[in-house]
């Protein structure tokens, strides 16, 4: 049983390719369940098999403790730590080899909070990996481009598990836009020069910036993914059968 945890800002598409992927898989005759994490999304574009909500509602806690949405979602996030047992045991009856976790909107509610940390040692954080989604309208400069690798880095730093980053919505970007974003994630000498030009007075924290990255390895190569068109799927897939089978395929064993 692998745990895939789809991670990133808000509008960054965590919902959307959660569904496509798990469609994806299904179509393809591999196991998956789609669990949803996010105790104040009102629709999301599938039926998951385990939602939060059936625990935690934010609209309940807002009442309760007299609170706007900002702060209940941050008390909603701290109760996630809470239930980690009841949705361990709702995971436990469905017996899939993927289990693919939607989680909040908001990045920092799951990572810099307790809540993430909890429930992924809790599920098994030897079986765990992190898809960082990067929203390429975040990604359009060499600064925010850098900015997106080290949230992602941060990200693997607070959680300890395995990483990929994933390039969303890649059939909505201009392809002269999308071949240059994912040039930076192949070529870091590439993207540090273009920040170079563009930021020449924070010339040494760019440098600094960038040694940071390589040496925390967040510096990957992005996987290109269309929710829509389901491109990238595949090599989604490949990635999490190489990080944690060496490629071998689960279901063709």
């Amino acid at each position: 049983m692998i745990f895939v945890y789809f991670v990133g800002t808000a509008g960054s598409g965590k919902s959307t390719l959660t569904h496509a992927f798990n469609e994806w898989c299904h179509k393809n005759g591999y196991d998956t369940i789609a669990v949803n994490l996010d105790p104040g999304v009102k629709r999301i574009p599938y039926s998951p098999e385990i939602d939060i909500r059936e625990w935690i509602s934010l609209e309940e806690v807002m009442k309760e403790y007299n609170l706007g949405p900002n702060g209940a979602q941050i008390v909603c996030a701290d109760m996630l730590a809470l239930n980690v047992k009841e949705i361990e045991e709702r995971i436990n009856e469905y017996k899939a080899d993927y289990i693919l976790l939607d989680t909040p909107g908001q990045l920092e509610l799951f990572v810099f909070r307790s809540a993430g940390k909890i429930i992924i040692d809790s599920l098994g954080k030897e079986k765990s990996l992190l898809a960082f989604l990067i929203d390429p309208s975040l990604a359009t400069t060499p600064t925010n481009f850098a900015s997106q690798l080290m949230l992602s880095a941060t990200t693997q730093f607070r959680l300890g598990i395995p990483l990929v980053n994933i390039l969303t919505k890649v059939d909505m970007v201009d392809e002269n836009m999308l071949n240059l974003i994912l040039e930076w994630g192949k070529n870091p000498d590439r993207l540090l020069d273009d920040l170079m030009k563009s930021s020449t007075l924070y010339s040494q924290m760019s440098e600094g910036i960038m040694q940071i990255i390589k040496e925390m390895e967040a510096h990957t190569s992005l996987i290109p993914i269309s929710s829509q068109t389901w491109e990238g799927m595949e090599d989604l897939y490949a990635s999490v059968q190489n990080i944690f089978y060496g490629g071998e395929d689960l279901e063709r064993k």
